[in-house]
């Protein structure tokens, strides 16, 4: 698919979205992915991951992992159309890990997976917990690469589309100065109330 064609999946489904957001790793951006708004159809979610599948296919994978949430969703589709296994970490007492029975074996090659990266904190967490086991790490797919650096991940990386939306540390933010309302999305941001539903 053309990079185009994939940025117009996002905005079709309202995932494309802009304004002044406070990202997960607490800089501020005009740029958000609502990720879930195209995770939610599992037609776009095949499309999608169908592309990092065919891209990854000549590397003769034995698991797909991604991170707790949207990584799962992602892990579970490349791995299907892969026909191999799947896995995902989650956090335990902050770090990232297997958890669920998930075993890497040695030699197992792995594919890693994510939704958005933004500064690579969640891949590179993934990566440790593979590179914990006796697994080897043979690429890493994503969706969107929304970051404006490039990521210095030391495995092949391969980003569906590439936006490259500036991010500002809350202090230096022109957004917050001109006292543009900061939306908190995403589920780190839920109410206690909303988050126990």
């Amino acid at each position: 698919m053309e990079k185009e064609e994939i940025l117009e999946i996002f905005r079709e489904t309202g995932a494309f979205l802009e304004g002044h957001f406070l990202l997960t790793s607490g800089l501020h951006s005009p740029v958000y992915i609502e990720k879930f708004k195209v995770l939610q159809f599992p037609r776009y979610v095949e499309i999608l991951a169908g592309e990092i599948a065919h891209h990854f296919s000549g590397e003769k994978i034995d698991v797909v992992a991604g991170p707790a949430v949207g990584g799962i969703i992602l892990a579970y589709e490349v791995a299907r159309q892969l026909g191999v296994r799947m896995a995902f970490t989650e956090r335990e007492e902050g770090k990232m890990v297997f958890r669920r029975d998930f075993q890497l074996k040695k030699g197992d090659r792995v594919l890693i997976v994510e939704d958005v990266v933004t500064t690579g904190a969640s891949v590179e967490e993934v990566i440790k917990a593979v590179e914990g086991t006796e697994a080897q790490i043979v690429g890493i797919g994503v969706l969107v690469n929304r970051g404006t650096k490039k990521i210095p991940f030391p495995y092949p990386f391969y980003p569906l589309l590439e936006i490259e939306a500036q991010t500002y540390s809350p202090e230096e933010c022109p957004l917050c100065q001109k006292k543009i309302t900061l939306q908190k999305r995403g589920s780190r941001y839920l109410s206690q109330e909303e988050s126990r539903a």
